[in-house]
């Protein structure tokens, strides 16, 4: 699952006995070396399927690690893009990146990186879009509400909130039992051990992150992402939520 540059069993270890910020910090140097890194291919579906809604102006990564779905925003937005962690570790290594590939002051959109807490964003009504991509298992079900008013609170009238959803894995594949285990184990390490390290696969459900979308005012359009295909019942094996401040125009098939 790792490269030969990736993280040491040992270093895993001691990433998963720490707090979730502190435990980003210490993988932050090789996380992009690690299967946990938004694959390429999404990324680039996610920056298509958004073309079209777009172009946008300003573009807000929420929790944005390396800044993976920074890159996409740089391809839609004109002025500027923000990159937004609680992890100090995560966002030196964005900066580094981008400056490494020449994307800072290279004539795009304007990039910057702030260290704050999703739960408590600092900005005011600043972005016409956010997007996310992999972190939503670092919140509880019950944090979820309080979440998604915060990223309605910092969009402008007309904006978009877009984050991919991959359909969970069935009974019948390994998948499955890999992440009932994986979050069983979750359980019982922050059952026993502090801080706690709050990372689960299986509490980000589609039906209840549409009803809480819905609570906190936006209007909601899911869109297949045509790339991955679809499984054997005909629905998408990957979709994007694209959550409006008002109606989003032009419904695709979901």
């Amino acid at each position: 699952m790792f490269s030969p540059e990736g993280p040491t069993l040992r270093e895993l270890a001691v990433q998963a006995l720490s707090s979730v910020e502190h435990g980003y910090d210490l993988l932050a140097p090789k996380f992009d070396r690690t299967p946990f890194r938004t694959p390429e291919s999404l990324l680039q579906s996610v920056a298509k399927a958004l073309a079209p809604l777009g172009p946008f102006e300003d573009g807000l990564d929420l929790c944005c690690g390396t800044g993976a779905g920074a890159e996409v925003l740089t391809a839609v937005c004109r002025r500027s893009v923000t990159g937004v962690d609680f992890s100090a570790g995560m966002l030196d290594a964005a900066r580094r990146r981008f400056a490494g590939a020449g994307r800072t002051g290279s004539g795009g959109p304007g990039v910057a990186w702030v260290r704050g807490d999703a739960r408590a964003l600092p900005f005011t009504a600043a972005f016409d879009v956010v997007v996310s991509f992999g972190a939503f298992g670092h919140f509880l079900p019950r944090e979820l509400p309080g979440l998604f008013a915060q990223v309605r609170s910092v969009l402008r009238p007309g904006g978009c909130f877009a984050f991919p959803v991959l359909a969970p894995p069935r009974p019948t594949r390994p998948a499955y039992w890999m992440l009932l285990g994986f979050d069983a184990v979750m359980r019982v390490r922050n059952a026993v051990w502090r801080p706690p390290f709050v990372m689960y696969y299986r509490t980000f459900r589609l039906s209840d992150v549409l009803r809480e979308l819905v609570r906190a005012g936006f209007t909601v359009d899911l869109r297949a992402l045509p790339e991955f295909g679809r499984r054997r019942d005909g629905s998408p094996r990957v979709r994007l939520v694209v959550a409006g401040v008002q109606p989003v125009a032009g419904r695709a098939n979901s």
